[in-house]
């Protein structure tokens, strides 16, 4: 299929594009990777009228770290945060690099972007749920100038946030690093959006549960931070705990049915890759 026609327009640096976006109103989109919109656009699921391609500008495509936590470029390939070798960026953050690895295909990922993948808003995106589980903050410039938005306040539903038609992303901030946090999912082929999928982060003492944070995808229209986890506190680091969080994040959640599995089928992986993802990360 062909997307409904559009007008194509490139812009060269963040001030440009506001402008732009400000004069061609909400029905305009950005293109940055392209890898989510594009698809839509063909199955006249999107039809914006113009196009604004920011992929020119520069200074946008940088993994950064200092005491205000790392900063990723808004136009950072998925590709460039999977590879980083950089020390600074990957202690403390590895599980950015490791949860790059279920991005699509090796294409899709060298030409996505990050600040693409948050703009969308997929509740199966792992950015977003990361976003979400790490107390991300969105950059976002519009014409009242950059503001920042917690990642928890930013996603609204289905590919809805709130960023106004006229700002765009410029850069995410993980404030504080997380050794001990995971992401895994489940998708029924390789490079498939995610059915379910589950991100975590745990402070283990003395091989007990201190504290952490579950949040899921694909279970909801935005990603879902599951409630009461204090309650474990004390609680043995070990399959039973984690077991026990699982079945507690399948309770909370009232998933949809579709042609990729039932509600109840989605409560069941919830569950299992809950487990899974606690284990993984109490391993660091």
């Amino acid at each position: 299929m062909k997307p409904a026609a559009f007008t194509y327009h490139r812009t060269y640096d963040v001030p440009e594009t506001v402008r732009l976006l400000q004069k061609l109103g909400p029905d305009a989109k950005i293109l940055a990777g392209g890898q989510s919109l594009a698809p839509m656009m063909n199955f006249r699921l999107a039809r914006p009228t113009d196009l604004v391609d920011i992929n020119r500008i520069g200074g946008l495509d940088y993994l950064r770290r200092d005491a205000a936590g790392l900063h990723i470029g808004a136009l950072t390939r998925h590709r460039a945060v999977e590879m980083t070798a950089d020390p600074a960026v990957r202690d403390g953050f590895s599980v950015l690099s490791r949860a790059a690895r279920w991005i699509g295909h090796y294409p899709i990922r060298t030409r996505g972007t990050f600040g693409g993948s948050i703009a969308h808003a997929d509740p199966t995106s792992e950015w977003c749920l990361l976003a979400v589980l790490l107390d991300a903050a969105i950059a976002l410039v519009g014409p009242k100038g950059k503001r920042e938005v917690p990642a928890s306040e930013f996603f609204h539903g289905f590919f809805t946030t709130a960023a106004e038609p006229d700002e765009m992303v410029v850069e995410i901030r993980f404030p504080r690093p997380a050794p001990h946090a995971a992401l895994t999912e489940f998708a029924q082929r390789q490079g498939d959006f995610a059915i379910v999928a589950a991100a975590v982060d745990v402070d283990i003492a003395d091989g007990a549960w201190k504290s952490g944070r579950v949040v899921l995808g694909g279970v909801d229209p935005s990603p879902f931070a599951v409630d009461g986890l204090d309650a474990y506190a004390g609680r043995p680091a070990g399959q039973d705990t984690w077991r026990d969080i699982g079945e507690l994040a399948a309770e909370q959640i009232d998933p949809p049915s579709d042609g990729h599995g039932s509600s109840d089928y989605r409560r069941k992986l919830t569950a299992t890759l809950v487990s899974r993802a606690l284990a993984e990360a109490a391993r660091g």
